[in-house]
């Protein structure tokens, strides 16, 4: 009959949901390879392929000062330490305590004996020793469903370290990129401001009309304030670096690169095939515990319908002469087992089974979610990758296509054949050019490290050449 009951409490170990799957990705952009699936995953200084020593030292900086990542491991820490309070419940307690105390009985008190003392002393020396036989599998699975839950924090905490560092090299590229783009913003500044100094030339000798001089000035003027506003932008990302790496925004500074994104190495990410996500994605192994953990759960809650079984133990000296406390007459013990069954509670267990089944399915179905939005992202990065590769040689088309086109416009204005106008209108398609060419090579790159957070920060070691 114990059996069969033990049979009844334990819940059946439910496993995640099903997640519709497919043979490979779809928009693997041309020329990567395909990662073979059982090649071991990258070490965890992943962003070392970028080949940026800023990157390396702002990684290294981040995992040893980030608050952010101190809080995740302080999580994970929490969960070590709620499995240890689970797995004491599986080993015998014993408990001592010690009175000694003089007590004064009232002369009316019901059944007094009348040779008894009004006043006496009352020594007590007790052990105690109980365990809980886990006759139903309650305190099993409750420990299970801790270490579920202990492996599902350290995925967390895996999960919360690539997302930070991911965060800091996608800021540090947008910095790189504002660098670019301010470089690029004071060269045509300057350049602006010589040809207003030759229009202001032109103007007083009459050569220039005063609509050219207010273009020109315009142009300068505008340009100017496209600067300022990115390099407040720019000031803006290195805060937010500061804090990603632990550090105070006000005395902490990044040069600015001369290069700009040149010197950041993007290599082609191999994907391997969609099953094989399931294995590289912390945040996808954490939901697959916590379903394990939820399992768990309802099998703790079904066990409550069924008596718990406690063998105890007391024993130890009690006297009421202190002077003679320690002798073998004075010893007492009890023992014997205890069982004990709730048999009326008005519903309240049958609706804690209720609750820790819909919570299984509750983690189920975030499983589930999780991932679906993980097979979402690795497609959308490498749809980005492969559209914005292309795109990067019609925008580099473009701008050289501007830039013959300015000038064709300075030559003719020189010349007396054109309007300044055609110039100025020359000049900001160029310069709205180039910075499209410099801000489609930022995102393309940033596209790239979203790339290594969907695919969990690992991949196979399969050497593809870098991209473009």
């Amino acid at each position: 009959m114990a059996l069969a009951l033990a049979a009844c409490a334990q819940a059946p170990l439910r496993q995640p949901p099903a997640v519709p799957m497919a043979d490979s990705f779809r928009d693997i952009p041309a020329g990567w390879a395909d990662a073979n699936a059982k090649a071991p995953p990258l070490a965890a200084d992943w962003w070392t392929m970028y080949q940026d020593q800023e990157l390396d030292r702002l990684e290294q900086q981040l995992i040893a000062n980030s608050p952010d990542l101190a809080s995740a491991l302080a999580r994970y820490k929490q969960a070590q330490a709620a499995t240890g309070v689970l797995r004491s419940a599986q080993s015998p307690t014993l408990g001592a305590s010690l009175n000694g105390q003089r007590d004064r009985q009232s002369d009316l008190r019901p059944l007094r004996g009348a040779t008894s003392p009004a006043e006496y002393n009352s020594g007590t020396l007790q052990f105690d020793l109980g365990y809980e036989v886990d006759l139903w599998g309650r305190i099993s699975q409750q420990v299970s469903a801790g270490e579920a839950q202990e492996r599902a924090a350290s995925a967390d905490l895996a999960a919360a370290r690539l997302s930070l560092q991911i965060q800091l090299a996608d800021t540090l590229l947008a910095l790189r990129g504002a660098d670019a783009d301010i470089k690029l913003l004071r060269e045509t500044e300057a350049a602006y401001q010589r040809q207003a100094d030759l229009i202001t030339r032109r103007h007083d000798g009459g050569g220039a009309s005063g609509l050219d001089l207010a273009r020109a000035q315009t142009q300068v003027e505008s340009t100017r304030s496209l600067l300022r506003q990115r390099q407040a932008q720019r000031n803006v990302q290195e805060h937010a670096i500061a804090a990603l790496v632990g550090a105070n925004a006000a005395s902490f500074r990044l040069d600015a690169a001369d290069t700009g994104n040149a010197g950041f190495a993007t290599p082609a990410v191999p994907v391997g095939v969609p099953s094989t996500l399931l294995q590289r994605r912390p945040d996808i192994a954490a939901a697959a515990l916590r379903v394990a953990a939820a399992s768990d759960q309802v099998g703790v809650a079904r066990s409550a319908l069924f008596p718990s079984l406690t063998l105890g133990l007391s024993t130890g000296l009690q006297s009421s002469d202190f002077g003679r406390f320690a002798q073998a007459s004075n010893l007492f013990w009890a023992v014997g087992p205890t069982l004990a069954v709730n048999l009326l509670d008005g519903g309240r267990r049958k609706a804690q089974i209720a609750g820790a089944e819909a919570q299984l399915d509750e983690a189920g179905a975030r499983y589930r979610a999780a991932v679906l939005t993980a097979f979402q992202q690795v497609e959308d990065q490498l749809t980005l990758l492969d559209n914005y590769d292309q795109a990067a040689k019609f925008d580099h088309q473009a701008a050289e296509a501007a830039g013959r086109a300015l000038d064709l416009a300075k030559k003719r204005y020189d010349q007396g054949a054109a309007s300044y106008l055609e110039v100025v209108t020359a000049q900001t398609a160029y310069l709205q050019s180039r910075r499209s060419e410099l801000d489609l090579t930022t995102r393309y790159r940033q596209a790239g490290v979203q790339l290594v957070k969907a695919i969990g920060g690992g991949w196979s070691a399969v050497q593809a050449g870098p991209a473009t």
